[in-house]
């Protein structure tokens, strides 16, 4: 450790924001204080664990040219957040994803992974202790207490840590050194009595042989009841875009919008009749259209709306464990790890409902009707229907995530060199199910009602086949039907079962061959291969048969292998008091079974002033193939409403993969300083300028952006639009394709200070912690060959790659060996809805949400509590979802451990 200490000098100083050194010994040591270690124990693990560059270079003293920052303990800590993923939502660098605590209507419920600049969570590599593992799409399977911090590389990283990286790389780093028991509870509610949270951990971790060996094991299980009732939020609930008529603006956002043509006993929509709705009993009297109507929806009435059946959080259950174990041999450490973790629920989704025509001579019609209708002339009725009373689509799921690695880390020549080399496999397993939902031609048989000879109302299908299972349906009123036909038309489950696979294998050696003028030149170089499969082990028939009204599951096999080489070299040439300056390099040659060879490559710049600022900048080509989704992915579902021509529709949208995707390539500039004056030990600041570029972009246009691509002439987009006779849209298709182009820009701001309050005053103890972290995003443009479209500043729901202009977080801590207080103010900026619609009150404010958190040790034992949007801030107006601010309110965690 004391080897080339000019160069961990050097290191030391590039400070918090120097993308070397996230955690300066101060507060390495009072991360460690936190776990109530002795305080000569924190000196003696702080140094080993604050080396962090963001490179495969590891020597020390060595500043790579790519902005990295790191969460500590402090911040795994602040929020009590319940995975990983949503510790890093926190960080303005990330756009926010869906989690179990912000989830929209799809089949796709709380997977959290992460997307680094908006550029989509399939664009920032997720890593494990420097691999790839089958987790990196739902951060919810890592036990949080094994970690022990997380290095966030914000900028194209491709070159050095392989495809994908185009936004970044997150490395989750576990603490392969633990030591001793430590025991967890933790419960969490909001405080509106709901959202109920709760969980268990535990942790292991022992040396033997002399030291040699070390064995660590961690699990957790967590309960999180949801929160199924949206209307206890404010403005999360109905609120939905009306096209008002007669209006200045073609749309307005408003709350408790609903639908004209459902009702819960059904609704006449056609004829002589229409504008009745059945009570109960099948009579009929006139529907309480809202104040205002347009079209297929209106403001209040009796109508309903499918905003209000979905969840606002979804509950779930999980249960993580991890184990590891190591042994040195001569300079060779050998390991070996293994992951188990699951994730389910069952919850109620939403109704099912449609139009549905009825023959004039259904016998569940009222003699009075069918004299009305004959009257008229009619043969049909058609009745719009919400089956609430029949309950709610039902969806569950499981994921199953085994995993398991072995490896090796050395060196040799007196560690000059150091070597690494792994093997892992791991398997997903995952099974969704929905219960409840039409099979559509079960539907139009039981809705074809007729009267056998002996007076009975039965199937038309019955009076030739009186051994079928029809029975018929009465939707003229609530709770009408027989619990035979509902069997029969709601009884079939949707489910399948998919395996996702992933080999991966790779090697790497480090270090520095021989040395110039101004000190040693350090390499890595090495090769990796991955094999990466998804099958269908299970599905149903009547999904195979695309039976179900609206979500039919689909097969999904297929699968691609990748070979990569790569190199990276860090050449210093010039090490003076007044200058420092390095060159830094990188290359890797990916080839894909699917789409060919491939080049990647990274050049960058670092020079230290004075030991006091430092200048750095990079360039590089980023390169991202297709994933398994993009390319295999079965059909997903989602509903949600578009706005065209002054109107809106509720839709469906179906997403898919597609086999043909070419990979698609950036160009990112980054341009920084970091500024570490001498004179202000423990103070940081560093601010980055980011510009991406991305060519043949990968990626599933949401649904309003293809019915505004549409309108603006891309013909192509209206041929993924079905309509109905009127014209109106009632189904998109969003496959995976190649955008033309896509850019981002923007700027990265973090700050921070340490202070040691005995440098203050003899008679002070603690230590006082400060950070800033703010994101300015001032373009984010799409192209999609026809329009571009900047969504920088657009933050409604329904928009793809909506992201705020500014993302900020800015926390205090003080913490002493018995106590750590925590405060946080989190800014997400405001903006327009969608700026490409005319909408009355398209603004939309910014939120300051505060969080207070604290900790006290007593003896063993540690007991914790923490406050989240303290003031309870609403979200702002939306539609259905908003992803970018808090919808939950105040939320408060307690909870305990203890360490033996």
């Amino acid at each position: 450790m004391r080897k080339n200490e000019d160069g961990f000098r050097r290191l030391l100083m590039a400070g918090t924001a120097g993308a070397s050194l996230i955690l300066s010994l101060s507060s390495a040591h009072v991360a460690m204080a936190q776990d109530s270690a002795p305080a000569a124990a924190a000196e003696e693990e702080a140094e080993p664990a604050i080396v962090v560059t963001g490179s495969r270079i590891d020597r020390k003293g060595f500043e790579a040219p790519t902005p990295t920052t790191v969460i500590g303990e402090t911040e795994l800590r602040q929020g009590a957040r319940p995975s990983i993923a949503q510790v890093l939502n926190d960080l303005p660098q990330f756009r926010a994803t869906q989690s179990p605590a912000s989830t929209v209507a799809n089949t796709n419920s709380s997977a959290s992974a992460m997307d680094l600049r908006g550029l989509g969570v399939t664009r920032t590599l997720t890593l494990l202790n420097n691999r790839r593992f089958t987790g990196s799409s739902d951060l919810n399977t890592i036990p949080q207490g094994l970690v022990k911090r997380v290095e966030v590389v914000t900028g194209g990283a491709s070159a050095a840590w392989g495809s994908g990286a185009i936004g970044g790389v997150v490395n989750i780093i576990l603490d392969d050194n633990l030591q001793g028991l430590t025991i967890g509870a933790q419960n969490g509610v909001s405080s509106r009595g709901d959202g109920y949270r709760y969980s268990f951990d535990a942790t292991f971790g022992t040396k033997f042989a002399d030291g040699r060996g070390h064995f660590m094991i961690g699990g957790e299980y967590q309960n999180d009841q949801g929160i199924l009732d949206r209307n206890s939020r404010k403005n999360v609930g109905s609120a939905n875009l009306f096209s008002p008529v007669g209006g200045d603006h073609d749309y307005v956002l408003v709350r408790d919008v609903n639908s004209s043509t459902t009702s819960l006993g059904g609704l006449i929509t056609s004829g002589t009749l229409k504008g009745q709705t059945f009570n109960t009993d099948g009579t009929l009297r006139a529907f309480q259209y809202g104040s205002q109507v347009s079209g297929s929806s209106m403001v209040g009435g009796e109508g309903v709306s499918t905003n209000d059946e979905y969840a606002l959080t979804n509950p779930y259950q999980r249960v993580n464990s991890y184990a590891r174990a190591s042994f040195e041999v001569g300079d060779a450490t050998f390991w070996a790890d293994g992951s188990y973790s699951r994730i389910w629920a069952k919850y109620p989704f939403y109704a099912e409902n449609g139009t549905y025509t009825l023959s004039a001579s259904n016998p569940y019609l009222s003699q009075s009707i069918r004299n009305q209708l004959a009257a008229a002339g009619e043969s049909s009725i058609k009745v719009g229907r919400f089956f609430e009373d029949y309950g709610y689509r039902t969806f569950g799921y499981y994921r199953q995530n085994v995993e398991g690695a072995v490896g090796v880390d050395g060196s040799f020549a007196d560690g000059k060199w150091r070597y690494s080399a792994y093997y892992s496999h791991g398997e997903n397993r995952n099974m969704q199910s929905y219960d409840n939902q039409i099979t559509g031609s079960n539907l139009t048989a039981a809705l074809d009602a007729v009267r056998d000879s002996s007076g009975n109302i039965v199937c038309r299908v019955a009076l030739t086949d009186p051994s079928t299972a029809c029975r018929p349906l009465n939707i003229l009123g609530e709770g009408a039907a027989s619990q035979a036909a509902i069997d029969y038309v709601f009884g079939n489950v949707a489910r399948v079962v998919y395996t996702t696979k992933l080999d991966s294998a790779g090697a790497s050696l480090r270090g520095d061959p021989f040395s110039t003028w101004a000190g040693p030149v350090s390499v890595a170089f090495g090769g990796e291969a991955r094999w990466e499969e998804q099958v269908t082990n299970s599905l149903d028939a009547t999904s195979a048969a695309k039976g179900f009204s609206r979500f039919n599951f689909s097969p999904l096999d297929g699968g691609f292998n990748v070979q990569e080489v790569f190199g990276e070299v860090a050449v210093p040439l010039l090490d003076q008091p007044f200058s420092k300056l390095d060159v830094n390099g990188a290359a890797r040659y990916s080839r894909y079974s699917t789409s060919g060879g491939i080049w990647s490559w990274k050049l960058g710049l670092t020079d230290r002033l004075f030991d006091n600022l430092l200048i750095r900048v990079s360039r590089s080509r980023d390169i991202r193939s297709g994933s398994l989704a993009e390319l295999f992915t079965t059909t997903t579902t989602s509903f949600t409403t578009v706005a065209e021509n002054g109107n809106t529709y509720n839709i469906t949208r179906y997403g898919g993969g597609n086999a043909n995707l070419k990979p698609e390539i950036g160009s990112t500039l980054t341009l920084g300083a970091v500024f570490t004056p001498t004179f202000l030990p423990g103070f940081n600041l560093s601010v980055d300028y980011y510009d991406i570029k991305l060519k043949d972009a990968i990626t599933s246009l949401g649904a309003q952006d293809i019915i505004s691509g549409c309108g603006n002439g891309n013909t192509a987009l209206c041929d993924s639009i079905v309509r109905d006779a009127s014209g109106a849209p009632t189904t998109i298709y969003t496959t995976y394709i190649n955008l033309a182009e896509y850019k981002t820009k923007g700027v990265d701001i973090e700050a921070s200070y340490t202070l040691p309050l005995n440098k203050v005053s003899d008679g002070l103890g603690g230590t006082m912690r400060f950070r800033g972290l703010a994101t300015y995003v001032d373009k984010v443009l799409i192209n999609d060959g026809m329009t571009s479209v900047d969504r920088a500043g657009d933050v409604g729901d329904n928009v793809s790659f909506g992201t705020p202009h500014w993302r900020a977080t800015g926390s205090v801590n003080y913490t002493s060996q018995d106590v750590s207080i925590d405060a946080r103010v989190r800014y997400v900026g405001g903006g327009k809805f969608n700026h490409a619609l005319d909408i009355a009150n398209n603004d939309i404010g910014s939120r300051v949400y505060v969080d207070l958190g604290g900790q006290v040790n007593v003896d063993k034992f540690t007991l914790f509590a923490n406050i989240n949007n303290l003031f309870d801030r609403d979200p702002p107006l939306t539609t259905y979802g908003a992803i970018h601010y808090d919808t939950i309110g105040r939320y408060m965690t307690v909870g305990a451990k203890v360490r033996f």
